[in-house]
């Protein structure tokens, strides 16, 4: 048995090498985006640089916080095909909230498993609907997209703690990702969240040498 922590992009992935490995997968959710490996024939990465996306500077961004998001669930495996979570359960993966702690054996789970969940109606929605608007922008004549609709991690049980010796689990995996570090950089330069104030790498602050 495998407790798997953090399910964006890497989590996500691993998730599904080892449940389709036969191993029994425990999945600590996180609020990572959802997204279709392709759509209207082509894949989203090439939307999204048709988009401008991948131009985009960090002053460009929705919001400051926008730099720090984690990449969406999608794998190049097999040539490349869609991760989602709902599938997950319906293959036999038991998610589970974040992770608060750990007490005797037993992990300490947050009751937000639902929050984090792709949206039940359509788990692609909200990431659809650019690309749709990017299409009829360019004119591109593409067929509409039907994409399944799932809600079965909704109707999982959502659970409190997990007793890691009763459920067998001997291999934990932490996929959580990594975070900015500038303990190097001893100046002040840095913003609300601890990042770089700076423009295409050139920050306002001026160091004078005689």
């Amino acid at each position: 048995m495998v407790l798997l922590v953090g399910s964006a992009q890497f989590g996500a992935q691993i998730a599904e090498e080892l449940y389709q490995s036969g191993r029994k997968v425990y999945l600590s959710v996180s609020c990572a985006r959802c997204v279709p490996c392709r759509y209207r024939g082509k894949e989203t990465n090439w939307w999204h640089d048709r988009m401008g996306e991948y131009d985009r500077t960090v002053d460009q961004l929705p919001s400051p916080q926008a730099k720090f998001a984690s990449k969406p669930m999608i794998s190049g495996t097999k040539g490349g095909h869609t991760l989602n979570l709902h599938q997950f359960v319906r293959d036999g993966v038991t998610l589970l909230g974040c992770i608060q702690g750990v007490k005797d054996g037993r992990v300490i789970l947050a009751q937000d498993l639902r929050e984090n969940l792709p949206a039940p109606t359509n788990s692609k929605t909200i990431s659809l609907r650019p690309l749709t608007n990017s299409s009829r922008k360019n004119g591109l004549d593409a067929r509409e997209e039907v994409l399944p609709k799932f809600r079965d991690g909704y109707d999982a049980e959502q659970v409190s703690e997990l007793d890691l010796e009763a459920a067998n689990i001997n291999i934990v995996i932490w996929a959580t990702g990594y975070s900015f570090g500038f303990s190097m950089v001893r100046l002040p330069i840095f913003d609300g969240d601890s990042y770089p104030v700076q423009k295409r790498g050139i920050t306002r602050y001026r160091i004078c040498t005689l």
